[in-house]
């Protein structure tokens, strides 16, 4: 099949005349070209279906309007929310959006790094990959382009991060557990390469420790990978115990409802016998029964401050900030916790 003839800045100053730069103008709309320069050169590009080649004018100016945003999981709940306050943001302040996945894949987010930053992006929004402990490519990376950390951060990046109190979150969400009575309560998380599975531990950690309760490695349990099977499989180990949780937080919803279905396979009552509360308020956790005590974690208002940030940066290349954004959280009591009256 013949290529197509791409209609081209070049193409249009060859058939009418002009030269390069003013055709760029009138179609930019440059106040120095006439009004009848600009609506013949306007009529000729939209004959022809011209579409300006946004990386071939970021050479020229040194900008091109888009912005690289990397993220472990798009099928994530939390993160579709967050991307939809990416893009919204965008928008409203005329950026364009690229949007890949490291499937938590430190090669393929060293890999989309530098692709994006060979494309001429203006700026880069990361969250890390979940192992992400060499931080040299980012660094360099930092050195060349506005770079925000969203989500998923390290202290080893000297950049604007947006996330949540992780630590307190989780603290919150232990804290309801105790108040209710519940005295044994289990963890379930990530491996400890994961950064805000950590933090999460931290503060339940903490609630324990503030309480006077005891801490149990028996009911302390980590998967590399936290599905809903998975979540499934560790509360079946914590259920066969002789000396039973009677409460779970588990640090995603994905892995609380795993525990409710591995729960209420074997008949335990909830949040009698077992209480269950998870973390980030997905869809599912209304959709489970009992509903799921959660943490709001407010995806959309992540990525739309995360966005503001380095939308400023590009904007303000000598305002390069070096500080962390905390987005306040809440705990949503449901009645795999707590037994609401209807």
């Amino acid at each position: 099949m013949p290529k197509k003839n791409l209609i081209t800045l070049k193409k249009i100053a060859q058939d009418l005349g002009f030269s390069i730069s003013t055709v760029s103008r009138a179609l930019n709309d440059h106040p120095d070209i006439s009004i009848k320069t600009k609506e013949k050169i306007k009529a000729f590009a939209s004959k022809f279906n011209y579409v300006p080649n946004l990386f071939a004018r970021g050479f020229r100016t040194h900008k091109t309007n888009i912005i690289g945003v990397i993220v472990p999981n798009i099928s994530h709940y939390f993160t579709s929310t967050l991307l939809k306050g990416v893009l919204e943001e965008a928008e409203i302040h005329g950026y364009k959006v690229i949007i890949s996945e490291s499937v938590n894949n430190i090669t393929k987010q060293t890999e989309m790094l530098q692709t994006m930053n060979q494309f001429g992006v203006d700026g880069i929004l990361l969250s890390l990959a979940r192992e992400t402990k060499n931080v040299d490519t980012i660094l360099n990376i930092l050195e060349q382009v506005p770079l925000v950390l969203v989500d998923k951060v390290s202290t080893k990046v000297p950049c604007t991060q947006v996330v949540i109190d992780d630590e307190d979150a989780a603290f919150r969400a232990v804290e309801h557990l105790i108040n209710t009575g519940k005295k044994r309560i289990a963890i379930i998380k990530e491996t400890e390469s994961s950064f805000t599975s950590e933090k999460r531990y931290l503060g339940y950690l903490r609630a324990l420790r503030t309480y006077n309760l005891e801490i149990d490695d028996t009911i302390i349990l980590s998967s590399e990978d936290i599905s809903i099977h998975q979540a499934k499989r560790l509360a079946n180990i914590l259920i066969s115990l002789q000396h039973k949780p009677d409460a779970v937080f588990a640090i995603t919803d994905g892995a609380a409802i795993g525990v409710i279905k591995a729960l209420k396979k074997n008949k335990i009552n909830i949040p009698e016998e077992i209480a269950v509360v998870g973390f980030s308020n997905s869809l599912n956790s209304i959709i489970i029964e009992p509903k799921l005590t959660t943490i709001d974690q407010p995806g959309n208002k992540i990525g739309s401050v995360a966005m503001k940030y380095l939308i400023n940066e590009i904007n303000n290349e000598n305002n390069i900030s070096n500080k962390t954004v905390v987005i306040k959280t809440n705990l949503i009591v449901r009645d795999s916790s707590f037994k609401i009256n209807k």
